[in-house]
């Protein structure tokens, strides 16, 4: 089939083809004698994969070695499980960074409420202005910390 239809059956655009042809994801593709470039119907379930792949966290670079192992006759299983739970770890701990920064955002919209309330009307709050005076949420531990 023609990129363009891999594509529209993928859903994904003629320049992602060429990115994952040049990346090796896809295999390189043969061309026609006017210059098209064809696929085999093996290629949208490759790029679907890829789609997926890149969903859970996967890099283009980690997919392209993994699929040229594979297509090379290895077995890159357990790397693709290394590298799952990898992904798996750095979710978890973005969840607990996104999770503190949400009780700190609460905390604060409780405040900037009180504060707008207690604003007479025309008058400015400065609600944005007054995080220079907050702590800020620190990534790595979530820990509150009082800029100097």
């Amino acid at each position: 089939m023609r990129s363009g239809e891999l594509a529209r059956l993928a859903g994904v655009s003629a320049d992602t083809l060429r990115h994952y042809e040049r990346m090796g994801i896809l295999p390189a593709s043969q061309r026609t004698n006017g210059g098209y470039r064809i696929f085999p119907s093996s290629a949208v379930e490759r790029v679907q994969l890829a789609q997926r792949a890149l969903q859970l966290g996967f890099s283009l670079e980690e997919l392209s070695e993994i699929l040229r192992i594979h297509d090379d006759g290895g077995a890159p299983c357990q790397r693709v499980l290394n590298l799952s739970e990898q992904k798996l770890r750095s979710i978890g701990r973005q969840i607990r960074e996104l999770e503190r920064t949400q009780d700190y955002l609460r905390k604060l919209v409780r405040e900037w409420r009180r504060k707008l309330e207690n604003t007479p009307e025309g008058t400015r709050a400065m609600l944005l202005q007054s995080l220079a005076e907050k702590p800020r949420v620190k990534p790595a531990t979530g820990r509150l910390k009082r800029r100097s």
